[in-house]
C-alpha cells in the first residue's frame, strides 16, 4: 500500500482538475517506464513467527540497518517507517510485510537488477537479525491475530474501517503479499485500450502466479486464497470495473468512480485524520465532517486514487495487481509479461483481438474461477491454460520486437522462462507445494520457510 503522496497542494474545487491531474501521466513511448512493486513475509528464524515493529530483531530494526546501503529513513511520530533512495523506496505492509517499491526503470533487465540488489540487501541485514524473508501470496501458518500491526496511522484507520463493509479485509492487510508492475500509457486512447486489455487478461496473472494454497498450516482449497480474499473485503473498492468496457470510458469516467469510492484519511500536517466512510465529493465542497471549511488539495487526491484496489488501478499509470508474491524470477516475469503486452503496439493489438468478444459474464466467471482451479479453469471449449499460452506467446513476441539487449546481447524474453515453464507442466506454483506437502513433507507447513526462503 501506499505512503502519503508529495505533490503540489493546489486546493481542488473542480472536477476538470482531477481529471487534468489524472491525464498529466502521458507520455510519448520513449519516456515509458516500469515500476516494479513486490511484498514479503517476514519471519523469525528460530520460531517462525513474524516480526514485530519493535526491538533488536524488529522490523524497524531491519530498516535501519538498510540504511547502510544509502537509503535514507523516513519517520511517523518520530518512528522509521520506510526509506527511499534513488527513486525506489521500502515501505511496510500493515502486518510489516517489507514492500520494494521499485524506481521508474526502462528495461526489464535494470529491474531485474534492482530486484536482486534489494534482495541481497535485505538477506544481510536480515542474516544479522536472525530474519528470513518469504515470497508467497499468503501468510502460510500464523493466524490473523497473531500477526503485528505496523505503528502508520493510515493502518490504523483502515483496521477499524475494514470490518465495517467485508469479511475478509483484515486479512488482505495482515496476511497477503502481492507483485504488480505500474506502466504508462501516451494517450487517453493508448490509456484505454491498455486498460481493457489488462482488466481482461488480470486472471491469466492470477493463474500463473497462484501462491496461496494454505491457511493456517493447511490447504485451503485455492491456489489464490490471495485473489479470493479480494471478493470480500470492500465491494466499494474492488472488482473488475466493468464500466471499463462501455462506451464513453475515459479519464472522466475514472474520476467519477473514484469520487463514487469512500474516503479513509486526509493526511495534513504529519496527522492521519480519519474520514472513513466520507466523500471527496463533500470534501472538495468544503463540508467534509472531520476537516469542517477545509478544501482538499491534489495530494488529497493522489492519496484518495491509492485507496481504490480494482484489479487494474488507474493514478498517472496503470497498475496490475492480480498476481500473488513469489521467488525472484517471478518478481521478473510480472513486469516482462505486462511489458511484452502492453508496450508494444503489435503485440497490445494482438492481445486487444484476443479478448475483444469476451463478455462480461466470461469476464467475471474468469475473476471468480481462477483463485480456485487456476490453470485448470474452463474456458469457452479449452480451459485458462490455453488463454495464457496464447497470451504469454503474444508477450514473447512483442519483448522481442522491443529488442532491449543486456551485456550478454540477451533480450527480455528469457524473463518469461518461469512463466512458459508453469504452462508446460501445467501446474501452477500453488500446486507445486500441495503437491510437496500432501508428499516429502508430510503435512509440515514449516519446511514451506526453509525451502522457499529468499
Amino acid at each position: 500500500m501506499s505512503s502519503p503522496s508529495h505533490v503540489d497542494a493546489v486546493p481542488v474545487t473542480s472536477r476538470d482538475q482531477l481529471v487534468a491531474y489524472i491525464a498529466s501521466g502521458e507520455k510519448p513511448s520513449s519516456d515509458w517506464r516500469i515500476g516494479t512493486e513486490h511484498e514479503k513475509f517476514g519471519f523469525r528464524l528460530d520460531d517462525l513467527r513474524p516480526p514485530g515493529f519493535d526491538g533488536e530483531r524488529g522490523i524497524e530494526a531491519l530498516l535501519k540497518g538498510l540504511t547502510r546501503f544509502g537509503w535514507q529513513p523516513v519517520t511517523e511520530n518520530e518512528r522509521v517507517v520506510a526509506l527511499t533512495h534513488n527513486g525506489a523506496s521500502v515501505t511496510l505492509e500493515p502486518a510489516g510485510q517489507l514492500e520494494l517499491s521499485g524506481a521508474a526503470l526502462q528495461n526489464i533487465h535494470q529491474t531485474c537488477v534492482e530486484v536482486g540488489s534489494h534482495l541481497r540487501e535485505v538477506k544481510q541485514v536480515a542474516d544479522e537479525l536472525q530474519l528470513g524473508f518469504l515470497g508467497m501470496g499468503f501468510q502460510p501458518k500464523w493466524r490473523r491475530d497473531e500477526m503485528p500491526w505496523m505503528p502508520k496511522g493510515r493502518y490504523q484507520i483502515m483496521k477499524s474501517y475494514m470490518p465495517k463493509v467485508g469479511q475478509l479485509g483484515l486479512d488482505m492487510m495482515t496476511r497477503t503479499c502481492t507483485v504488480q508492475v505500474n506502466l504508462d500509457y501516451g494517450s487517453e486512447a493508448d490509456m484505454i485500450k491498455k486498460f481493457r486489455v489488462s482488466l481482461a487478461l488480470q486472471p491469466v496473472a492470477t493463474a500463473l502466479f497462484a501462491d496461496s494454497p494454505f491457511t493456517e498450516g493447511k490447504p485451503n482449497g485455492y491456489l489464490s486464497y490471495r485473489s479470493h480474499i479480494w471478493t470480500d473485503t470492500d465491494p466499494d473498492r474492488t472488482g473488475m470495473l466493468d464500466f471499463v468496457f462501455e462506451d464513453g470510458f475515459g479519464y472522466e469516467r475514472y474520476v467519477d468512480y473514484i469520487l463514487d469510492v469512500p474516503m479513509y484519511f486526509s493526511y495534513r500536517d504529519g496527522i492521519y485524520h480519519d474520514a472513513s466512510g466520507q466523500s471527496f465529493r463533500d470534501f472538495m465542497q468544503g463540508r467534509l465532517p472531520v476537516l469542517p471549511g477545509q478544501l482538499p488539495t491534489l495530494t488529497d487526491w493522489s492519496d484518495h486514487l491509492t485507496t481504490a484496489f480494482p484489479e487494474v488501478r488507474m493514478k498517472k499509470f496503470l497498475e496490475m495487481r492480480g498476481a500473488d508474491g513469489g521467488p525472484w524470477n517471478r518478481l521478473c516475469a510480472l513486469p516482462a509479461f505486462w511489458v511484452g503486452l502492453l508496450y508494444d503496439q503489435t503485440a497490445l493489438d494482438a492481445a486487444w483481438d484476443l479478448v475483444k468478444d469476451f463478455t462480461l459474464e466470461e469476464r467475471h466467471a474468469l475473476r471468480d474461477g481462477v483463485p480456485e482451479h487456476g490453470l485448470r479453469l474452463p474456458f469457452r471449449h479449452a480451459s485458462m491454460r490455453e488463454l495464457a499460452a496464447e497470451a504469454l506467446k503474444i508477450s514473447v513476441a512483442g519483448l522481442r520486437r522491443r529488442a532491449i539487449l543486456n551485456g550478454d546481447g540477451k533480450d527480455e524474453t528469457g524473463f518469461l522462462d518461469a512463466l512458459i515453464e508453469i504452462i508446460d507442466a501445467n501446474q501452477t506454483p500453488a500446486e507445486r507445494k500441495l503437491a510437496l506437502f500432501h508428499g516429502e513433507w508430510n503435512g509440515d507447513i514449516d519446511r514451506v520457510f526453509r525451502e522457499f526462503a529468499y
